[in-house]
């Protein structure tokens, strides 16, 4: 039985090796990071999984805005290869999503693969620019209140 929790400045360094564990140390490398400088994740959405004490997932969320508008930008989100196959990566996606929803966040983004993010409820972001060399058909958004992407536009920067 996993229990999720809210990382923790004590989990970050644990959570680090895991997603490099999973994606390689080059990640920081993705134009996603620069968005990620010099910012801390957003406290209480970015959680941590365990069972019995041992990591075994980890999902991160970063202000950002878009113009004048504020979103989440979701990611990285890792399994330990361990427990791969479980759903533990679509548990720690809809359990934040609802804590974002319920803490007031309107709307969140991510760059991510389409069939992958789309059974979240997450389509393709329109008129929404990540920092190049990012793939505009990879940019995707859900809105966690009805209508909260109509109308929203434009470069992605930090919103620290």
């Amino acid at each position: 039985m996993f229990e999720l929790l809210p990382e923790s400045a004590e989990d970050w360094w644990e959570v680090e090796a895991l997603y490099d564990l999973c994606f390689a140390p080059g990640r920081t490398a993705l134009s996603s990071y620069r968005l990620r400088d010099g910012v801390d994740p957003v406290p209480g959405l970015s959680l941590v999984a365990r069972e019995d004490g041992i990591l075994a997932g980890a999902i991160r969320f970063w202000p950002v805005r878009i113009g004048a508008a504020h979103a989440l930008l979701l990611g990285p989100v890792a399994v330990h290869p361990t427990h791969q196959g479980e759903g533990l990566g679509g548990l720690l996606i809809r359990e934040s999503l609802e804590i974002a929803r319920k803490s007031g966040w309107q709307r969140v983004m991510l760059v991510g693969d389409a069939p992958y993010y789309g059974r979240f409820g997450f389509t393709r972001l329109s008129g929404v620019e990540m920092p190049p060399p990012t793939n505009p058909a990879r940019v995707l958004g859900l809105a966690l209140t009805p209508g909260a992407w109509d109308g929203i536009t434009g470069k992605v920067t930090r919103d620290a």
